[in-house]
């Protein structure tokens, strides 16, 4: 570890202990667990995906935390759907899977209260064929497939509005939001890991990186990319009541450090970007 970030980990640890402190002593709570005596933090849980998160969590276990005192444990998750709840009933204490609208839209439709402790990478995303290498092939009434989840379909068709091959109203998050398809683009939504399996019966199909990479999808089957000015990063989301934890903070440190931004080019070469200073 540099001596910048072992710099930069002391100040963010001694900030979040005095704010857990603060608030434990306004409300008469006992304060969120700070670091023992011997420097050491404890455990912290986070559930994430296996690639890329769950190879990120691991490196940063690997060669980073211990150091900072850290002991990450990583809980695998292999859909979109069971991360929030197991966060929300404490089986876990973050999680890494979902960028911000992702989890607002939880908080809305499953009354939760998730908060953000910060920004980590982007998974791009992109449209991927097996049977066409450009946007321009794309003819009228071609299949597409799309994610089913509000804040990804949403993704999906606003890349596809930028490109002029649809319209959208404002917000759109759903087929219904459609204002004008010229082409008659025939649009199926699918559960986002099972859409490399779509890649057969589509003429083209929309796949973030968490599912593209372990599916095997190359850049050379993508048609349409997301660019890196993204508002779809994915954060390290926790609890309120984690919210200030030493834990949580020291993780979010590491997580956005250089030698972790440097791992994240080195390892995925551009389809995960790491968030910028």
């Amino acid at each position: 570890m540099t001596t910048t970030l072992r710099r930069r980990l002391t100040a963010v640890l001694a900030g979040a202990t005095a704010v857990a402190a603060l608030a434990a002593c306004s409300t008469g709570s006992a304060a969120e667990p700070a670091a023992s005596d011997d420097g050491s933090l404890g455990t912290v849980r986070v559930g994430a995906l296996p690639v890329p998160a769950g190879d990120l969590l691991r490196w940063v276990d690997e060669n980073l935390a211990e150091e900072a005192g850290l002991d990450i444990e990583f809980v695998e998750f292999s859909d979109y759907n069971t991360p929030n709840p197991a966060l929300t009933d404490g089986s876990t204490d973050a999680n890494l899977f979902q960028n911000a609208t992702f989890m607002e839209t939880y908080n809305e439709q499953a009354g939760g209260s998730l908060v953000s402790a910060g920004e980590i990478y982007l998974p791009a995303a992109a449209f991927y064929s097996e049977t066409l290498t450009s946007l321009d092939e794309l003819e009228d009434g071609a299949t597409i497939a799309i994610p089913n989840d509000p804040t990804n379909e949403g993704r999906a068709l606003g890349l596809l509005a930028q490109e002029g091959l649809i319209e959208i109203a404002e917000g759109a998050t759903t087929l219904q939001d459609i204002t004008a398809n010229p082409s008659n683009l025939q649009f199926t939504e699918v559960e986002n890991a099972t859409l490399p399996l779509a890649l057969p019966d589509n003429d083209a199909v929309f796949v973030t990186a968490s599912f593209a990479l372990p599916a095997g999808l190359t850049t050379d089957q993508q048609i349409l990319v997301e660019g890196d000015d993204s508002s779809y990063f994915n954060i390290l989301a926790t609890t309120p009541e984690l919210q200030d934890d030493p834990r949580i903070a020291a993780l979010t440190e590491l997580l956005t450090s250089p030698e972790t931004k440097q791992y994240i080019l080195d390892t995925w070469g551009g389809l995960i970007v790491p968030v910028a200073d």
